[in-house]
């Protein structure tokens, strides 16, 4: 499975309240959340991502609480893939557990750049960045988190 899209870059300690503001919780509802996916940082997200788009960011992204709201309001949005350095390991399973796609690539998250056009093989875990003609390899994703991804979230592969 491979995805290509245009790159959202975020920095270090991007917190779940970040992601998606504790003011919009009331929802869980994911176009709802969707609608309001990163604007306390990033005003224009929502207005500019576009389906298949790749977040990436640096070190302990998805800290904070440990609400399934910050990973859904991501993959509402469009995003294919969020690529970080290191992940809050809370983040990490709910974005799983929810069908989000997430790897590890400390050179990915440092080389990459804001809107650089980069398309991501899950099977093999390398990440290619087209814009710079640049390759990274990340961890491949095992054969149960590939059938999560796959079926659409932990409980959709259960049934």
């Amino acid at each position: 499975m491979k995805v290509k899209g245009s790159v959202h870059k975020y920095m270090d300690n991007v917190d779940t309240d970040v992601i998606i503001p504790a003011r919009y919780l009331n929802s869980s509802d994911p176009s709802e959340l969707a609608k309001h996916c990163m604007e306390d940082i990033d005003t224009e997200f929502v207005n500019c991502v576009k389906s298949g788009d790749i977040m990436v960011a640096h070190n302990n992204f998805g800290c904070g609480s440990s609400r399934e709201h910050a990973p859904i309001a991501i993959k509402a949005s469009g995003i294919s893939c969020v690529i970080a350095a290191t992940f809050a390991r809370i983040f990490y399973r709910n974005a799983i557990n929810i069908g989000l796609p997430i790897m590890e690539c400390r050179e990915a998250s440092e080389r990459i750049e804001k809107c650089d056009e980069v398309e991501i093989d899950f099977d093999s875990g390398i990440i290619t960045n087209i814009t710079k003609g640049e390759s990274y390899q990340a961890e491949p994703f095992p054969e149960f988190i590939k059938n999560i991804i796959n079926s659409n979230g932990l409980l959709n592969s259960i049934k």
